[in-house]
């Protein structure tokens, strides 16, 4: 039954570490001149392109035998092999942490930009642990930091346009490049996490202010040259004696505050948060370059000079190639059409206002603007109805309320500070005053929402515990961060870097429970309905990663919880199969789940609070009863819905997963979740530091495999990684026994197959088990009526409230799309023609689209396979026939899927209710 694995090649995870004198900037003396004589048995071109690069003889062989092993793993090797070569050095010089070259100087000794690059290097994965978690983490890093570098100077390029005067003589274009190199050297060192698009470009307005101010007029645009005229005025002739004080008091210039707020105006930035930043990080950064006191433009060799060091000790990207439009940086085509994604300007035809082109930069302003203006005045401080709801209760919580604020503040700053730069605690500040704000302003909208429901004003249980209070604090504050584009998810929400402000970072700076934070989301959602679509989409998406991984951490109260419902013989468990097929009811409020049954004597009040007595009917007490009303412990809501919720999420990936793999076997379907679900039940423990997909994978494997179906590992790997929202990680790294980590088939051999091994074979045997019923999957119930509804029937017709009387609906609507604004002025009757024309193609351009999809690739060769066998018994496959040919089913049946998805979705919107 079970797979084997192939073991070979080089295991990078194996390789000792360098010291820490090898890990320096890039530097022909870091590594030892390369020896040609000790290579004379590798491609002569190879040995050139490791000289070209400085890199050691143990660099050379390591990446080498990556490159035989990679070379071994091809059926055929896509493109010039120089680049993959530069890919293997990368990988090793990155495993080893061997400062040879920067990525710029790969990338120039390969003829690739960055994008292709990152393609190349991944190619190389043709090997379950050819790229290991560093390197992926690196290569993460690498694409994001390229992304907001892209960003900020095509913002810089266009910004740069609106200030200076063209000159014949091209004296402008010496002082943006000195004023973007500049930029560059102050981000890198104010920033340790350079990816952060806010406060880099904050840094990049008080950087263009700095010049600004030092441009003679005839320098600058009007608009500029009006809001430098009154604080700077033409050089007079001045005493000695004048000229000697002013030697010996040089003048610290100051943030022209008249300039800023013009800059901020042009650029829809927040005048406030740009002046913390200069104050802060930017006179610091002066500081450090004796820049602080000059009023003279900055030296150009010296400030080049500076940045040069910089980056050759980062290894990274060389910024200022994008001054120069040099190749290595710039983007294929549609990387920029993604960026900008709309056209500058409207048709020729068409009627109406200019549409500004919706870039990364002005769509995070645009949501920045948007959370402050929906923030109550009051700010940081409960408004008088909520400062009520405290008075009201048993037991008054303002100053537990306010103390706990005042200590997960200092940690918070403290945490936010270490992860994104030395001088950055400020913005911590920052970003927690907002928070606290959306705290109050959520937590009143509940209560309000409880008064209604329940007709008490006493919340004291509720609002005395303590659990409840950094949860919805937790919430409100990861809304703030990904606001401010400073969490946001890629490849499946993996948190390798410690510099990661990601979700989970703020679980651990709070010290809470994903489990706990989980129950907060969906009536944080429905309470806020002045979410953006993005961010009710990233919540979805912290609840998922809850669902998938994070709750199943060894230290997670799931764990007790699912201990003490499998203990109590009589009690139902979590959630019962017949259950499933029954439509998923969304009322559940934070109330119900903070107050439902927990661990003895661990929930409710703060260690330093007194007793609550018995609170009046709330929520809590349609779960729970008297001691001698129940014979057994009562039921928790809160792990009912969270099963309820992990059903559904598994049932809808595996069913993904299936349509790629097994539309010509749709029967296993039913079969596999029934393991599937199985597991999740009876055996949760399998899920204890693992992943939902990695009992997913596990469970097709095992009953295609009973049921006789070649179905290989490679084939559903391959597959699973062109699914939405996944990480390479969770095949590679499995947890096998503690702090062991393997493939997936080592712990399907070693962990699933042996603890289930009965289970499985019942489904080969003439009595299976009955199948469990398949899950309903309603619509998210996180679409409100503040995000767009699809006109029922039709593909592409989207109707959105207007949320704001603040916001044009330029700035809400996708540039996308035609706009429709009812009520206003629309223009032609061609547009309503063209809205027709839409209408009535949509439902060919949804199938043409479909069917253009281009095939997935599957896998070459993976580790644990043994000279192409992927069975126990020795048997070899007939070929990759039946797998490319599965593998190309996939397309139409995904076309198939979104038609019947459509033809459903009416139908299924009350199930949200």
């Amino acid at each position: 039954m079970p797979p084997k694995k192939r073991h070979s090649g080089v295991t990078q995870s194996r390789e000792p570490k360098p010291d820490a004198d090898s890990a320096s900037s890039p530097d022909k003396q870091d590594s030892p001149e390369l020896s040609e004589k000790k290579h004379r048995e590798k491609d002569a071109k190879f040995v050139s392109l490791c000289k070209s690069l400085h890199v050691s003889d143990l660099v050379c062989d390591r990446a080498w035998a990556l490159w035989k092993t990679v070379q071994e793993s091809m059926d055929k090797v896509p493109g010039s092999q120089e680049r993959l070569w530069g890919a293997c050095l990368f990988v090793i010089v990155t495993d080893m942490d061997i400062g040879c070259f920067t990525v710029t100087q790969v990338l120039k000794a390969v003829s690739l930009n960055l994008k292709q690059f990152l393609v190349v290097v991944r190619q190389l994965d043709v090997n379950l642990d050819t790229i290991s978690t560093k390197v992926n983490s690196a290569l993460t890093r690498l694409e994001k930091k390229y992304d907001v570098m892209l960003a900020l100077y095509q913002r810089f390029e266009k910004t740069c346009k609106n200030i200076f005067v063209l000159t014949p003589d091209g004296k402008e274009r010496e002082t943006t490049r000195t004023c973007w190199t500049m930029f560059l050297l102050s981000k890198g060192r104010a920033l340790q996490m350079e990816d952060d698009l806010v406060i880099s470009f904050q840094l990049l307005l008080c950087t263009l202010e700095l010049f600004i101010k030092r441009c003679s007029p005839d320098q600058l645009q009007p608009l500029y040259q009006s809001a430098i005229s009154k604080v700077q005025s033409p050089p007079t002739r001045t005493s000695r004696r004048s000229q000697s004080k002013a030697k010996s008091r040089p003048v610290e210039p100051e943030v022209d505050a008249q300039l800023l707020e013009t800059l901020c105006k042009d650029n829809e930035c927040n005048i406030e948060e740009v002046k913390n930043v200069y104050q802060t990080s930017f006179m610091a950064f002066l500081e450090s370059v004796d820049l602080s006191r000059s009023t003279d433009f900055p030296q150009v060799n010296y400030i080049n000079q500076q940045y040069e060091e910089h980056y050759l000790k980062s290894r990274d990207i060389d910024g200022r190639l994008f001054f120069d439009g040099d190749e290595s940086v710039l983007p294929p085509k549609v990387e920029i059409s993604q960026v900008e994604r709309t056209p500058k300007k409207n048709q020729p035809d068409e009627d109406g206002p200019m549409i500004p082109p919706q870039t990364p930069i002005r769509a995070a302003m645009t949501s920045i603007k948007m959370l402050r203006g929906d923030l109550p005045p009051n700010g940081d401080q409960p408004s008088t109805t909520l400062a009520t709801y405290f008075k009201n209760c048993t037991v008054d919580p303002t100053q537990d309320v306010q103390k706990r604020l005042e200590t997960l503040g200092q940690v918070f700053s403290q945490k936010f500070g270490e992860a994104v730069g030395p001088r950055c605690v400020v913005y911590g500040r920052q970003r927690f005053a907002l928070g606290v704000s959306l705290y109050y302003k959520i937590m009143e909208a509940m209560l309000k929402s409880e008064e209604k429901r329940l007709s008490v004003q006493n919340f004291s249980k509720l609002l005395n515990d303590s659990t409840f209070h950094t949860s919805l604090l937790a919430c409100s504050l990861e809304v703030v961060m990904a606001t401010y584009e400073e969490s946001s998810f890629k490849n499946g929400g993996s948190d390798q870097t410690g510099t990661n402000l990601c979700f989970p970072w703020i679980l651990n700076v709070l010290s809470l429970s994903a489990f706990d934070f989980y129950k907060v989301i969906e009536s944080f959602i429905k309470a806020e309905q002045t979410l953006s679509k993005d961010i009710i989409k990233h919540l979805e998406t912290c609840e998922n990663l809850i669902m998938e991984r994070i709750a199943w951490r060894t230290d997670s109260p799931l764990f007790e919880l699912l201990k003490q419902e499998h203990a109590n013989a009589a009690a139902e468990p979590a959630e019962t199969p017949a259950s499933l097929n029954q439509p998923l009811q969304h009322n559940h409020t934070a109330a119900d789940l903070y107050l439902s049954p927990m661990r003895p004597g661990l929930r409710g009040l703060p260690p330093d609070s007194p007793a609550t007595p018995p609170q009046p009917p709330a929520a809590s007490q349609s779960t729970s009863q008297a001691p001698c009303q129940a014979p057994r412990p009562p039921k928790s809501n809160s792990l009912s819905l969270f099963y309820k919720k992990l059903y559904r999420l598994a049932y809808t990936r595996l069913k993904t997963l299936c349509s790629y793999l097994l539309s010509s076997h749709p029967e296993l379907e039913p079969i596999i979740w029934t393991l599937f679900q199985y597991t999740l039940q009876h055996e949760y423990e399998l899920m204890r530091d693992r992943h939902l997909d990695q009992l997913m994978m596990s469970a097709m494997y095992a009953i295609c495999k009973v049921k006789s179906v070649d179905l290989r590992f490679k084939s559903i790997v391959s597959a699973y990684k062109n699914m939405p929202n996944t990480n390479q990680e969770t095949f590679k790294n499995v947890l096998i026994t503690e702090g062991h980590y393997d493939s997936i088939i080592v712990f399907y051999n070693q962990v699933f197959m042996q603890k289930l091994k009965t289970n499985i074979l019942q489904h080969a045997s003439t009595r299976p088990p009955p199948l469990s019923p398949i899950p309903q999957i309603p619509r998210s119930p996180y679409k409100f009526p503040n995000s767009p509804l699809r006109v029922p029937g039709s593909n592409n017709v989207y109707i959105s409230p207007m949320k704001s009387s603040r916001m044009s609906p330029g700035i809400m609507t996708p540039r996308s799309r035609m706009l429709v604004s009812i009520g206003e002025s629309f223009g032609l009757s061609n547009r309503f023609q063209k809205i027709n024309q839409m209408v009535n193609s949509s439902e060919r351009s949804h199938k043409r689209t479909m069917d253009s999809g281009s095939t997935l690739k599957p896998l070459k060769r993976l580790r644990f396979d043994m000279d192409g066998q992927d069975e126990a018994d020795g048997s070899k496959p007939g070929g990759d026939s039946t797998l490319i040919q599965k593998l190309t089913e996939m397309s139409s049946t995904w076309s198939r899927m979104q038609e019947q998805k459509m033809k459903e979705d009416p139908e299924m919107g009350d199930e949200s209710q």
